[in-house]
């Protein structure tokens, strides 16, 4: 099973990786770091853009974490942009068969911002055809989604 952690966070080493790592303990994983791709905007045009490489290692995965912190009451701006640039060039259900993972951490989440997070991800995992094993925002809720992967 290949496993595909996509870090939204400019720190590579810090809790969403940290989150990361509890839910794929004990597993060999590949590790994205978003802030070192350049990505931009939806409706933007360059040459040096790498979605298509982006995507192209989603779709060599079988299991897929997107990790974000939580920045102003929402997921980072990497992943935000990210899920944005999905629209248009990846047809509904291209991602079919994948199991889909997010973590969401920071510091303490207040319920709705959690709601609103599950409902992204879980409607972003429908669209393109993973099933989604949920939504963790600490170590806990991590472990209890890993029993999942198996």
């Amino acid at each position: 099973m290949s496993i595909l952690f996509i870090n939204g966070s400019p720190n590579k080493k810090g809790n969403t990786a940290r989150l990361a790592s509890e839910l794929l303990a004990g597993r060999t994983y590949e590790t994205l770091d978003l802030v070192d791709y350049k990505l931009y905007s939806y409706g933007q045009k360059f040459d040096d853009d790498q979605f298509d490489e982006i995507v192209g290692r989603m779709k060599k995965a079988d299991v897929i974490v997107i990790g974000s912190p939580v920045y102003w009451h929402n997921m980072c701006g990497a992943v935000r942009n990210l899920l944005d640039r999905f629209y248009g060039p990846i047809r509904s259900g291209e991602l079919s068969g994948r199991k889909f993972v997010f973590l969401f951490q920071g510091a303490a989440p207040e319920p709705w911002m959690l709601e609103k997070a599950e409902y992204t991800m879980s409607r972003f995992a429908r669209m393109y055809g993973m099933e989604y094993l949920g939504m963790a925002s600490n170590a806990g809720e991590a472990r209890t989604i890993a029993e999942k992967l198996a």
